[in-house]
């Protein structure tokens, strides 16, 4: 089970982050996860909202191009080493983890919530599933 995960590219300046969050909050659109990696003159945002539809239609009404993805929302155990229960079943089924970020607030069991982009998002949902690890579909917009 995946959810969506909308991303642009900024100019490296001052204020353009705080526009897009500017934005997004006076539509009542609330940013539940956040990744930025910059290069020299732009900055790549991915982030997660409680509204996926609404927060791209915002984005667009001010001139952004937002490229939607399927990511995973995955539970992972909040002690050292809790990483290993993502990372060794996706290694073990060739699945490439292209990035992590974490999602801003914890699960109901009070576990930490990562964001995972990976070369093939549906298997990695299958894999974890298969390895009891907790994936979250739409309820997380809401947690």
């Amino acid at each position: 089970m995946s959810v969506k995960q909308l991303s642009i590219v900024l100019e490296n300046v001052p204020g353009k982050l705080s526009e897009v969050s500017e934005f997004l909050g006076i539509e009542g659109i609330n940013i539940r996860a956040i990744s930025v990696a910059d290069s020299s003159n732009f900055s790549t945002v991915r982030f997660v909202v409680d509204d996926p539809q609404k927060g791209s239609t915002v984005l667009k009404s001010h001139g952004f191009t937002v490229s939607e993805l399927d990511v995973i929302a995955v539970e992972v155990p909040d002690h050292p080493g809790g990483l290993q229960s993502i990372l060794k079943p996706l290694y073990a089924a060739k699945i490439n983890v292209l990035y992590l970020y974490p999602f801003l607030g914890k699960s109901k069991q009070d576990q930490t919530i990562l964001i995972l982009g990976s070369d093939k998002i549906e298997n990695t949902a299958e894999v974890l599933k298969n390895n009891w690890v907790h994936t979250f579909g739409p309820e997380i917009y809401s947690l």
